[in-house]
């Protein structure tokens, strides 16, 4: 790692008011939280997922918590488990076609993508270290920063009042998995400090399809740990100070003996929160994250590619100020900044030799910075919320470079990439009016950007015997889209919501196939994407229903291109998902989740198809007494067949059915 985050830091967090005497202190209420959404925010149709579900889930992956949303989608559909780190990015409304993120994934208001590859470290995201996660579809920037072209991603972290004094879990599964989590919160003074940890590990399955396999096939073995300190103080009556910070590692293996991959972080961010007349929201965070990859050849079985270090760091900061501007109105005014820089360090060998000798030694890596204002208001007319929003962002890459030397000779090559700056302006607009109290409509439009990654500009990869190559010369993806919906309560308990949307993603970045065995990123004119999305939750009594439907249609426009009005890669039509759950206050309970996904192109040129797949999850809870529950899990109970990649028949297969028992304790 390129650096170490001093924990010691916990220590500087100022604890005030244990001085004070009993008539003296003011009323303080710690809530470890930002400030409350601004009143338009309904405006753009976001979808909300509670605690209760993050709780409760078959897998106790976010990400496939995630799926709940049905048009949140991966590059591929393996989870963080048996997925190369580097392919998991996000996206939504089948905005896909790369293994970067094009949704801005936030915890607490800081970025969570790997600076220099731009994937999201899922293996570090434990759901039960959340309050909410609040996934909006679209929406561009606003004040979240660049990168938001597909929608954002917001997850808080849990409260004071959501985290028990001590939780415990330890579940056994199938293949001898196993995942213990352990939670210690104490008080400490007006505020508290959380300490968290988790470690999951497995022998994992084959992805490789029986008739595929050789001897050097291997199961996706995977051991990750990750820990967590967040920390909370009061600053006075209506203000707070928040401290986090998340070391972890995530080691897997891929397809083959020897090819395995790990990724590692240390992150750190400080938060401030002032809740007076003069709201704040500042803060500022750093990221050292690391990855390595090994590459086997899927016909001699040697190495042939060692990505032995990849170092990479983020910076930024944001503060966003909340003027008194009178009771009607929300105004929003600030600044962000991101500076993201990286070095890739890997050497070929030729696989086609038993020796397997190294051939070359290479070095790649640059910088980039982006710094933007923004102002937002949100104007209450009565039953009419009107919501407006711009950003100007100024953004650089500098410092990028390619290094060969060749192994043998020592002969050395390279190229030296020109530095590039520009600004971009992109904004939103929204309204949202209620009709009744049970109807209420609404419209939007907006714009984003994001910057290629690091790893786009500067980084080839293979998945053998396919090599992706780099590009240094791409620019910014421009996003412009509208939508509009409704949202209905008919009745107490039932609400129902539907959104259509268009959105057209220019010069989105994809990998273009050159022949059978290359392919590189490019910019394609554009990604046009436009559909339908609709959900439904229903409470009633014990019995909850949530379901979430997406149909997407989605083309590629490149003219001249092979793949001019295709479908883009790994992006399907319809996705759904369901969840019923029995869950009383008191006694047992049960959930099960029913998730489907339409089949999808494994390639630009529609030449490998991933079939559909149905498959069924869950979870049984039954309390034994004194903060003891007996858990019982199931993913995938149908042991549905999902393919995960398709490349000219060589296949890769996600999570077959995998059951958990174990124990929890809240206490």
């Amino acid at each position: 790692m390129k650096k170490a985050l001093p924990i010691v830091l916990l220590s500087t967090l100022p604890f005030p008011c244990w001085a004070q005497t009993q008539d003296q202190a003011p009323t303080i209420v710690v809530t470890g939280a930002g400030l409350d959404l601004p009143p338009g925010t309904p405006a753009y149709g976001s979808v909300v997922i509670g605690r209760e579900r993050l709780m409760d889930s078959a897998s106790g992956r976010i990400e496939n918590i995630l799926g709940d949303v049905a048009s949140f989608q991966q590059f591929r559909r393996s989870d963080s488990r048996s997925a190369n780190p580097s392919a998991q990015g996000v996206t939504l409304r089948a905005l896909g076609g790369n293994a970067s993120s094009r949704t801005l994934m936030l915890l607490d208001g800081v970025p969570l993508a790997d600076p220099f590859f731009g994937y999201i470290p899922f293996g570090a995201l434990a759901p039960e270290r959340l309050s909410v996660v609040r996934v909006t579809r679209g929406g561009g920037s606003g004040a979240f920063g660049s990168g938001a072209v597909a929608g954002t991603i917001e997850l808080a972290s849990a409260t004071r009042e959501q985290l028990p004094d001590v939780a415990v879990s330890a579940l056994y599964g199938s293949r001898d998995a196993t995942e213990v989590s352990a939670t210690v919160t104490p008080d400490l003074g007006g505020g508290y400090v959380s300490l968290s940890g988790r470690w999951d590990r497995g022998d994992g399955f084959y992805t490789t399809p029986r008739d595929q396999r050789v001897d050097a096939s291997a199961p996706a073995a995977y051991d990750g740990w990750s820990t967590n300190i967040r920390a909370v103080a009061p600053l006075s009556a209506d203000s707070e100070l928040q401290f986090r910070a998340t070391l972890f590692e995530d080691k897997r293996t891929l397809r083959f003996k020897g090819a395995d991959s790990m990724s590692q972080g240390q992150d750190a961010s400080i938060r401030y929160v002032a809740r007076g007349a003069w709201q704040v929201d500042a803060i500022a965070y750093i990221q050292a994250r690391n990855f390595s990859n090994i590459v086997i050849s899927s016909s001699t079985f040697r190495r042939t590619l060692d990505q032995r270090n990849t170092p990479s760091t983020g910076l930024g900061g944001k503060v966003e100020l909340r003027p008194p501007v009178g009771p009607d109105h929300v105004l929003r005014i600030g600044a962000d900044t991101r500076q993201a820089s990286g070095d890739m360090y890997e050497d070929a060998y030729n696989a086609g030799i038993a020796s397997n000798p190294r051939t070359s030694l290479r070095h790649a890596g640059g910088e980039q910075w982006t710094a933007g204002i923004f102002a937002e208001d949100d104007w209450t007319l009565g039953r009419l919320i009107l919501t407006a929003g711009a950003r100007a962002d100024h953004w650089t890459i500098r410092n990028g470079f390619y290094r060969q030397v060749s192994a043998t000779t020592g002969v050395a090559s390279g190229e030296d990439f020109a530095d590039r700056s520009g600004w971009e302006t992109t904004g939103r607009v929204g309204a949202l009016f209620q009709a009744s109290e049970a109807a209420a409509l609404r419209a939007a439009a907006y714009s984003g950007f994001r910057l290629p990654t690091l790893n786009e500009l500067y980084r080839p990869f293979v998945v053998f015997p396919i090599t992706t190559q780099a590009n240094a010369a791409l620019d910014p993806e421009k996003l412009k889209g509208v939508e509009a919906g409704i949202d209905l309560r008919p009745a107490r308990g039932v609400s129902l919501s539907a959104t259509a949307f268009y959105n057209r993603l220019d010069d989105a970045i994809a990998n273009v196939t050159i022949d059978a065995e290359t392919r590189q990123r490019r910019n394609v004119d554009r990604i046009v994407a436009k559909g339908v999305e609709l959900t439904a939750a229903v409470a009633l009594g014990d019995m909850r229903l949530s379901a979430s439907y997406a149909y997407s249609h989605s083309r590629v426009h490149a003219p001249g291109e092979a793949f001019d009005g295709f479908t883009p890669a790994q992006t399907p039509r319809h996705a759904a998902s369901a969840t019923l759950a029995w869950a009383p206050r008191q006694g047992p309970s049960l959930s099960t989740t029913l998730r489907y996904v339409a089949n999808q192109y494994e390639d630009d040129l529609e030449s490998d198809v991933l079939p559909d797949a149905l498959t069924l999850d869950a979870v049984a809870r039954l309390p034994v007494g004194q903060g003891v529950t007996l858990v019982a899990r199931g993913e995938n109970l149908f042991d549905e067949t999902v393919v995960t990649r398709n490349a000219g028949g060589s296949i890769d297969l996600g999570t077959p059915r995998t059951l958990w028992i174990g124990l929890s304790f809240r206490g």
